[in-house]
């Protein structure tokens, strides 16, 4: 099973989906409570401003919940054949 994790509310989810025709579940965390449990919510930068936001990260569980594999920091473009190829 494949899930989506964002703080964004399910109406924004909805658009997504419909945008870029994913297969998969979108979870809206809007508490963060997923993101900070998984280390997938900190600090960052951009244009030299740091603020607090949610970071790409992937982690691959096995049927039984134990974890696989971290890709600590995802490009879009390639990573679907990076989890393809652990797969």
């Amino acid at each position: 099973m494949l899930l989506g994790v964002s703080c964004d509310p399910v109406a924004k989810h909805d658009k997504f989906v419909a945008k870029y025709g994913l297969p998969f579940t979108l979870l809206a965390d809007e508490d963060r409570k997923i993101v900070k449990a998984y280390g997938a919510w900190g600090p960052k930068k951009f244009m030299g401003r740091e603020y607090e936001g949610i970071h790409r990260i992937t982690f691959l569980i096995d049927p039984k919940g134990k974890l696989q594999k971290i890709w600590p920091k995802v490009k879009p473009e390639e990573h679907a054949a990076e989890v393809l190829r652990e797969l």
